[in-house]
């Protein structure tokens, strides 16, 4: 048999078909684009794949272009606009818009910037020097503050302690609750809107500047008059013969204390 009758390294008989290389994986893809990494960590795997999808096929189109003879120039233009235009579509941001900084930047250092963050209060903490007149939370406190909570937080920081009474049905060790944390605040700090003071006094509480105290206050004539308020006889009456009232007490916390000394102080100490 002539040289010339077979291709050497293929059996006689056998054409040689050459095969068409694998597509690139996802991850060789990212790893050959850092753009296309930094995009991945910020809209996930299977953003990713999509975006990685897109840049093989774009370029796929230009080796194919190159070897008829078109433009590669063009066609590889026109890859790198379809890969923008996807990439703008998976981030939510217009053609004419910048994608946001946090989704392609910040998410992959979160644990690392809250460690350094860490490590920067440690820092200032062992720093004799550095002096801080109020704590940094007390800014945003006051921006997540009802004007009639305001007025709450001043008139307990002034008066003190405020009573306040739950009505209970039944015997002491088998009890109903009636109503809970009936309180006169709303009326004697002078809240515009006292249809809302139970829930001006669950905020303060949420942000930690008041406590619900199980102690009562000890004048037992302020819980005279707060039991005999009209909604307070309405559900003693409306529990039966064994309603009573327990009494309770709402306080400033020790961070509600300093809060209000530094940010509500009274009118003449401003």
């Amino acid at each position: 048999m002539s040289a010339g009758s077979y291709r050497r390294g293929v059996e006689p008989g056998r054409e040689l078909v050459r095969r068409r290389p694998e597509p690139p994986g996802l991850g060789e893809v990212l790893r050959a684009t850092p753009g296309l990494a930094r995009i991945a960590a910020g809209v996930g795997w299977r953003g990713a794949a999509g975006l990685a999808g897109a840049y093989v096929n774009g370029a796929s189109r230009a080796v194919r272009a190159a070897q008829r003879g078109d433009s590669a120039a063009q066609m590889l233009n026109e890859a790198q606009a379809e890969l923008r235009a996807y990439a703008r579509e998976l981030l939510g941001v217009g053609a004419g818009e910048r994608p946001r900084r946090e989704v392609v930047e910040l998410a992959p250092d979160s644990t690392a910037a809250l460690r350094r963050r860490g490590e920067e209060l440690l820092r200032l903490s062992a720093d004799i020097e550095v002096e801080v007149d109020s704590h940094p939370a007390y800014m945003r406190i006051l921006e997540a503050l009802a004007p009639d909570e305001a007025r709450i937080l001043r008139f307990l920081a002034s008066s003190g302690p405020q009573p306040s009474v739950d009505i209970r049905a039944g015997l002491p060790l088998a009890s109903e609750l009636i109503e809970q944390g009936r309180t006169m605040i709303g009326e004697e700090a002078g809240c515009r809107h006292r249809d809302r003071v139970y829930a001006y006094l669950n905020n303060l509480h949420r942000l930690g500047l008041i406590w619900f105290s199980r102690e009562p206050i000890k004048e037992a004539s302020r819980y005279q008059v707060l039991e005999a308020q009209p909604e307070v006889v309405a559900a003693l009456e409306r529990g039966g013969r064994l309603t009573r009232t327990v009494r309770r007490s709402i306080v400033l916390t020790p961070f509600g204390e300093d809060f209000c000394a530094i940010c509500l102080p009274p009118a003449d100490e401003q």
